[in-house]
């Protein structure tokens, strides 16, 4: 994963900060295609950072350096990019558009401190993009908007301003309006709002500052009065209002310095017209987020506790503190080996230094519990796939190390002599199943080795190896998820299919039938003699598995008792069927025969089972199917469409309600095969714009109707 400086077109050194203060943490967000990678490397380039924007090598960028990436034509993974600006380093947090791709999403919103929303001037946002809206909200993140795209012919700023409006609510108000060029169509430079300043691009970066054109004031004056409106709003002074209704001009260090409280605060959010191909509002925005955005002083830190639970203080962001980093994302680099992208909350994190890491027990995902002492080797500023040594990384910061031998996503590092734990953060449960198949033995070993890596670095993969299917199953978040994971399973050297998912299904008799069993054999001068018969009885769903000795006058000899019961158990979990698990039955033992020498516990082994298949012919077997208890959580919306579709899925809808957490949606709760939810996560997003989530939870097993479990019989005897 490191590489040179020069091959990455990195011009210079890797920044070095030793106070949280000259620090600013910034994930940027959106809807895939709204322009975030093109930004960043944009902003990069302006910054001096790197020599120029876009492609690099093999078509990769200094962000998008994964190549499942360029084959994917998005993003796909988390990227971190850090500049100078003003004397102050931004961490820029470049994540996918993607809604397959939350985890990354997510681990860039743990790792920031402020986000900025990309809006296409184009093609406006989509409704995923809103509910992180919403979701930053809910946890105060401080937010601006970047209206991107603004050199295409389509591009409609304030269209892109009003939907911003609408969807995000009140305190979404552009700082600056663009400025066409002499052709009347392309944008040429920005008009400052607050300054009542122009930001002339013809010449291109920096931005020549002049006074406005005389037709440009009537635009000025009446997005200005409005602006100065929302900022004296937000204003600590009281009196700013009544000053201001009363004709009094504002100074307008006073509103800069008010404008930036605001936003610090996530209570004003800007909007800066952007143009990543053209340079138009680079260095205006790279202003705004060192002025306007809080440096991880000014946000609250994750709780943490003792790794055994204890409570413990809150955190404060001091680099003499004590040691507490998160691993936000662990990759596995084919050259370097595993690297860990961390961001310190508190303390400092130094090369050579020996830390405690300590991990949530996730068992469900792969991550079991662990804790261990490792010492760190060297500590970098990663840009893209470069890694730039540094001498330390100081409480705010975000840095990345390697090597590290168990640190995992979610993990944290402390000190040795106190280990703490960083509360864990929310991530969706992945829920499309992609069941996959080593070609050779030689790929078995390769697959765990490769999945094991996979699964420790995304959170929201899930490896299961289901003993009743035999199958290896994969849990991704969709079929995009899944391409990338198989994709990175093959580029590892693992030769591999994809089968179809099979779900574990039951086998159980639907009448009392009555069975016998008769095992007589005669080879080699020694003989196996075992007869016994047995009534079957069908129990309630779940009642399991009764077996009832009422034998008379020794037909089956004590000793023998136990082994017909064996043998019927074992037929039950071969199944009869279809090859999956008989339940719910009682069987009792009510006659047989035995031998004198010829019978033995194995023989009556053998006609338990037979005198089970036996009574199978007469009593209606049938499959059964589980059943899951689903809650989708939709747009107020997509309810109609959604309950449609849970109907051609054979659900059964048991009610609705308003989210109580979010206004504008609404909770279905119903029952579903869980064989009709092997797909169910793609077809909600395409139901609902990528908006629906949901989740689900086994309930009990119902019968197949006839048609399926013919045809599941019909599958079974073929594969046989």
């Amino acid at each position: 994963m490191a590489q040179k400086n020069q091959e990455k077109g990195v011009t210079g050194g890797a920044p070095v900060v030793t106070e949280p203060g000259r620090v600013r943490n910034v994930v940027l967000v959106g809807h895939s295609g709204a322009g975030k990678t093109t930004l960043v490397e944009a902003l990069l380039a302006a910054s001096g950072t790197i020599g120029r924007a876009g492609t690099i090598t093999d078509g990769t960028t200094v962000c998008d350096h994964d190549p499942a990436a360029v084959r994917q034509q998005r993003s796909v993974s988390l990227a971190c990019a850090p500049l100078v600006h003003s004397g102050v380093k931004v961490n820029l947090l470049d994540t996918p558009g993607y809604g397959d791709f939350v985890g990354e999403l997510r681990a860039g919103l743990r790792a920031a401190d402020a986000a900025l929303f990309v809006v296409s001037a184009v093609d406006g946002m989509d409704l995923s993009t809103a509910a992180l809206w919403e979701e930053c909200a809910a946890v105060d993140m401080p937010r601006a908007v970047a209206v991107s795209r603004l050199d295409h012919p389509r591009a409609d700023f304030d269209e892109a301003v009003a939907l911003c409006q609408r969807v995000f609510g009140d305190n979404v108000l552009p700082l600056h309006l663009p400025m066409l060029g002499d052709d009347g169509e392309s944008v040429a430079g920005l008009m400052g709002l607050v300054t009542r300043r122009v930001f002339d691009y013809s010449g291109g970066l920096p931005a020549t500052v002049r006074e406005p054109d005389p037709e440009h004031l009537p635009a000025i004056v009446e997005a200005r009065n409005e602006l100065i409106e929302g900022i004296i709003a937000e204003s600590e002074d009281e009196t700013l209002m009544d000053r201001y209704l009363d004709g009094e001009e504002i100074d307008t260090e006073v509103l800069i310095t008010d404008l930036e409280k605001a936003v610090a605060r996530g209570h004003f959010y800007p909007v800066v017209p952007v143009c990543a191909q053209t340079g138009v509002g680079l260095d205006v925005l790279l202003d705004g987020l060192v002025a306007a955005f809080p440096s991880p002083l000014e946000h609250q830190l994750p709780p943490v506790t003792g790794v055994d639970g204890s409570p413990r203080p809150p955190l404060a962001c001091d680099p003499d503190g004590p040691l507490v980093a998160e691993v936000v994302k662990t990759t596995v680099d084919r050259h370097v080996g595993r690297v860990s992208l961390v961001r310190v909350f508190s303390g400092t994190l130094r090369p050579d230094q020996v830390v405690h890491v300590s991990g949530h027990g996730m068992a469900e995902r792969g991550h079991p519990d662990h804790d261990a002492d490792e010492r760190v080797g060297h500590v970098y500023s990663p840009l893209g796939a470069t890694l730039r040594e540094v001498p330390a990384a100081v409480a705010g910061d975000i840095c990345a190390i390697t090597k590290s031998g168990s640190a995992e996503t979610g993990d944290t590092f402390s000190a040795k002599d106190d280990p703490l734990l960083v509360a864990p953060w929310e991530m969706p449960e992945p829920l499309l199943p992609v069941a996959v198949v080593a070609r050779s033995r030689a790929d078995e070993d390769a697959l765990a080795r490769n999945l094991g890596r996979l699964v420790a670095g995304d959170p929201t993969l899930r490896l299961e190896r289901n003993p009743e299917t035999r199958q290896l199953v994969l849990w991704c978040m969709g079929e995009a998820h899944a391409d990338v994971v198989l994709d990175r399973l093959r580029t590892g050297g693992v030769e591999l299919d994809t089968e179809p998912v099979r779900v574990a299904l039951r086998e159980t008799l639907t009448v009392a039938a009555t069975g016998h069993g008769r095992h007589v054999k005669q080879s080699g001068g020694h003989g196996q003699y075992a007869v016994c018969d047995i009534e079957v009885t069908p129990l309630s769903r779940g009642a399991g598995f009764e077996f009832v000795d009422r034998v008379v006058g020794g037909a089956v000899p004590h000793q023998y008792i136990p082994s017909v019961e064996k043998g019927v158990r074992a037929q039950m979990e071969r199944g009869l069927v279809a090859g999956y698990p008989l339940v719910d039955l009682r069987v009792t033992l009510v006659d047989g025969k035995a031998h004198s020498v010829d019978s033995s516990d194995a023989a009556f082994q053998t006609a338990g089972a037979l005198a089970l298949r036996d009574a199978a012919e007469r009593g209606q077997p049938t499959l059964l199917e589980p059943v899951d208890e689903v809650v989708v959580r939709v747009p107020d919306g997509s309810v109609g469409a959604v309950l449609g579709d849970l109907s051609g899925r054979r659900g059964r809808v048991l009610g609705t309600e308003p989210d109580p957490d979010t206004e504008g949606r609404t909770l279905i709760r119903a029952e579903v095969p869980a064989t009709e939810l092997l797909r169910y996560a793609i077809e909600l997003r395409s139901i609902t714009s990528g908006t629906g989530t949901f989740r689900r939870a086994f309930v009990r097993y119902d019968p197949m109707p006839t048609h399926l479990a013919e045809q599941i019989r019909k599958e079974h005897t073929t594969r046989a």
